[in-house]
């Protein structure tokens, strides 16, 4: 049977569903940012509901409000899919995160500390470890949190919000950069490029060592993408 809103409801919406809801938007945006999902992985209202540890009501709105924005996709009446990225929108997502985490990157490095630093080192370290032994989802979430920690240095909120916008497209991609990108150590070599640009404040530096891990992601999920093309 289907529901509907009352006016009553409409005019006195509860607060606590609305935080709620909140935070299971914020919680599966973040994990999709994160790449703990794959491509194509199912979004069961109950089974996020659970791991959440919210109510279905909530789970089913930030899941609506995710496919409203593109960051899912209902394949049925009650499929929701994490979306795999096509040649065209692989090209210009990347192209909009070269321009802007570069301009992020190069304004916040003068700000960077030691602590800033002895941060990064410690991520890289974790990052790694996990890379060496095959962990790739702990390696994504942890590499998110190393390009954050250096973009949130410009203080441009407008800005690192477009950013996170950008991950929440690509996230769920990044799974299709190992174990290659792993066994080659890409993205370890451009992060110890970047930590020593800070160390030496070099702004230019620190944003050419970044754009080099934004291209060199972007070959390896081109790659993926056309062999997906060629399986079908």
């Amino acid at each position: 049977m289907k529901t509907t809103t009352t006016e009553a409801e409409l005019r006195a919406p509860d607060p606590q569903l609305g935080r709620l809801s909140d935070f299971a938007y914020s919680s599966i945006k973040e994990l999709l940012a994160r790449g703990a999902y794959k491509p194509g992985h199912k979004l069961p209202i109950r089974s996020v509901a659970e791991m959440l540890n919210v109510g279905a009501t909530p789970t089913r709105e930030a899941i609506n409000r995710l496919v409203f924005e593109g960051a899912l996709v209902m394949v049925g009446p009650k499929t929701v899919i994490v979306p795999h990225l096509d040649l065209s929108a692989l090209y210009e997502v990347t192209q909009m995160r070269l321009a802007l985490e570069g301009l992020a990157t190069e304004k916040g490095a003068p700000h960077a500390t030691k602590e800033t630093i002895d941060k990064l080192l410690l991520l890289q370290e974790k990052i790694t470890l996990s890379l060496d032994e095959k962990r790739y989802a702990d390696a994504l979430h942890d590499n998110k949190e190393f390009h954050f920690t250096i973009y949130r240095l410009c203080e441009m909120p407008h800005l690192l919000s477009t950013i996170e916008a950008l991950w929440l497209r690509v996230g769920a991609s990044f799974h299709h950069l190992y174990p290659e990108f792993a066994e080659a150590k890409y993205g370890v070599h451009n992060h110890m490029a970047a930590i020593e640009g800070l160390v030496d404040k070099d702004p230019s530096a620190v944003r050419a060592a970044m754009e080099n891990d934004i291209r060199d992601g972007y070959r390896r999920l081109k790659k993926a993408a056309m062999e997906g093309l060629n399986r079908q």
